[in-house]
């Protein structure tokens, strides 16, 4: 039987701690050649609702599964369904909004981590959603912030943002009055919206810093302008493969001139130390997220795991009756 977990079964388990661990796991295993995953595919009906989809398989701990979502005008569902890579049973249905918000942070702190100055502490910060809270909590758990400047466009919301994170994280978050105040004078940089035109710019960018850019993964969308992609010394992604399809960023920068791929990095070799990260301390690096289907399957796994020991979800008989009949015919 598989166990369904909702999203508060999930709150209930996934910490940014947790996760954290999961995703560097994650692309550990993708480095040492234990996990496949595949790039995420979408399939539309001409101005209706999307259906995305993403797969991935971990031989280390025989799980595999898809994460697979729809967005629309009503928002968006996703669904992380779990199995056995050895028998093939479907183990879980787990509900992934949370997840998902989770493993994106958790992506660009294990970037931070690898990428970043070790003595990085100013963060500038462009968007005030929910996929924000995540980025700042898990990069605060990964260098020691002692400030951050965020700005979004709706002043309220900017301040609300603001009130919420510094008392969530303890440290100081001030709202900013432009992206450009936000962004100048950090050591790390985060964009995490829903922007089509970039919200930050080549020329905000000083020497030293690392940007997290997560928003845009759509080709005729991205954060950054290419004067700010041209400045980064080092760009690490989470596939290149993915990327090549859907990192707006990168796709629109490098146009014209394809070179520019072979020179970008995975994640996954910089973690395992394959590649060197940054050598300089005046280096830019660029961590650019689409997110991929192993990090959900591995923090589906952990909390697959942790909801059987804690006795969470509830058990959904399927096949059962199919299953029997095909015991008795010898199948």
């Amino acid at each position: 039987m598989a166990l369904f977990l909702t999203e508060t079964d999930v709150k209930a388990i996934l910490t940014m701690p947790l996760a954290l661990e999961a995703v560097e796991v994650s692309f550990r295993r993708l480095a040492d050649g234990t996990a496949r995953v595949h790039s995420r595919q979408r399939l539309q009906i001409p101005g209706k609702t999307y259906l995305h989809y993403m797969a991935a398989a971990d031989a280390a701990s025989g799980y595999m599964g898809l994460k697979i979502y729809t967005s629309s005008r009503e928002g968006l569902r996703f669904l992380v369904p779990l199995y056995s890579a050895e028998s093939g049973d479907l183990l879980a249905m787990i509900e992934a909004d949370y997840l998902g918000q989770l493993r994106t942070g958790a992506a660009s702190g294990v970037a931070t981590r690898v990428m970043a100055r070790a003595d990085a502490r100013i963060v500038g910060l462009i968007g005030t959603g929910l996929q924000a809270r995540t980025q700042l909590e898990a990069v605060a758990l990964v260098r020691k912030l002692e400030k951050i400047r965020v700005f979004g466009r709706d002043p309220q919301r900017r301040e609300r943002f603001a009130r919420e994170m510094s008392a969530r994280l303890g440290i100081s978050v001030a709202p900013a009055a432009s992206a450009e105040g936000a962004i100048r004078g950090a050591d790390i940089v985060i964009t995490s919206t829903t922007a089509t035109n970039p919200v930050a710019e080549g020329g905000w960018l000083t020497p030293g810093m690392h940007v997290n850019a997560i928003g845009a993964n759509f080709p005729q969308k991205r954060e950054l302008d290419a004067e700010a992609v041209a400045r980064c010394d080092i760009i690490a992604v989470d596939s290149r493969e993915q990327s090549r399809i859907e990192a707006g960023d990168l796709i629109q920068a490098f146009a014209g001139d394809e070179a520019r791929w072979s020179k970008v990095l995975e994640l996954a070799d910089l973690v395992a130390g394959k590649v060197p990260g940054r050598t300089s301390s005046k280096q830019i690096t660029l961590f650019k997220s689409n997110g991929i289907a192993i990090e959900d399957v591995i923090v589906a796994g952990q909390i697959y795991e942790l909801a059987r020991e804690r006795k969470l979800g509830r058990e959904i008989p399927m096949w059962q009756k199919e299953m029997r009949m095909g015991e008795a015919r010898g199948v």
